[in-house]
């Protein structure tokens, strides 16, 4: 369904799935449906990856590498829940801190709960704001991450600014995100999982079909690969590259600020 994927970042900030809604609206839709589905969070993501999400997400700290020394810093973005921070962390071998932002306060109480569970309450700490207006000075932050969070946010662009002017000179984007199957067969297979099973899964797990359907549409939506990279090299990253996850439906961006 590519053929309804935006061309330009612009035409996400009134996308709300397939709808068009008015200039400032998407952001309060979103997060309703992520004040719906935190506490099942990771039962969502199992459901639209079929679990992949979590080698993927894999994948993505790998590419990082975090290092084994004490100071540096994260940003993770969108991640709440505290999915990412906690990998990246554990992947440092419990050296790096990391920030977890995000702007919806039901997705970081999961988050600090989980923080305390794990023993990483000193490692990572929790701040509700938004992507488009970092409460952050210039040149903070080592690496920003960000995982399936990106297509939620109406003014990508932004976003991506903000993302350069927080990092240090010689940080590192990371962005995690579905993206444009590119096997053949397999985005028709994708398609009939995504539009009829997903939603009513979701409903069985959740008692909620609703939001389901939007975070399909919403992948649907969010331009492909090659879009999204020129987009991160127009806010100012250099040396942008990604690779594709699973035939496409995922796909990973990496970009640095040099």
């Amino acid at each position: 369904m590519s053929e309804q994927r935006t061309a330009a970042a612009g035409e996400m900030e009134t996308a709300y799935g397939f709808r068009d809604v008015g200039q400032g609206e998407k952001q309060g839709l979103v997060n309703e449906v992520f004040h719906k589905v935190a506490r099942r969070y990771d039962v969502m993501n199992d459901l639209m990856s079929a679990g992949l999400h979590r080698l993927w997400k894999d994948g993505m700290v790998a590419w990082l590498n975090p290092p084994r020394r004490d100071g540096w810093r994260v940003l993770d973005v969108a991640g709440g829940t505290g999915d990412v921070a906690f990998r990246i962390v554990e992947a440092s071998h419990r050296h790096a801190h990391a920030t977890v932002l995000d702007i919806n306060g039901s997705m970081l109480g999961v988050g600090r709960e989980r923080a305390e569970k794990r023993g990483l309450a000193g490692n990572v700490d929790f701040i509700e704001a938004n992507a488009e207006s970092l409460p952050f000075a210039d040149e903070t932050f080592d690496a920003y991450t960000i995982a399936f969070g990106i297509r939620n946010v109406p003014r990508i662009d932004v976003a991506l600014s903000e993302a350069f002017r927080v990092l240090k000179p010689g940080g590192r984007l990371l962005c995690l995100e579905f993206s444009e199957v590119e096997m053949p067969l397999l985005d028709r297979v994708y398609d009939e999982w995504s539009f009829k099973a997903i939603p009513r899964i979701g409903k069985a797990v959740t008692g909620d079909g609703e939001p389901y359907s939007y975070l399909v549409e919403s992948i649907r939506k969010f331009p492909n690969q090659k879009a999204f990279e020129a987009m991160i090299e127009a806010a100012g990253f250099e040396r942008v590259a990604f690779r594709n996850y699973s035939g496409g439906i995922a796909a990973l961006h990496s970009g640095w600020k040099l």
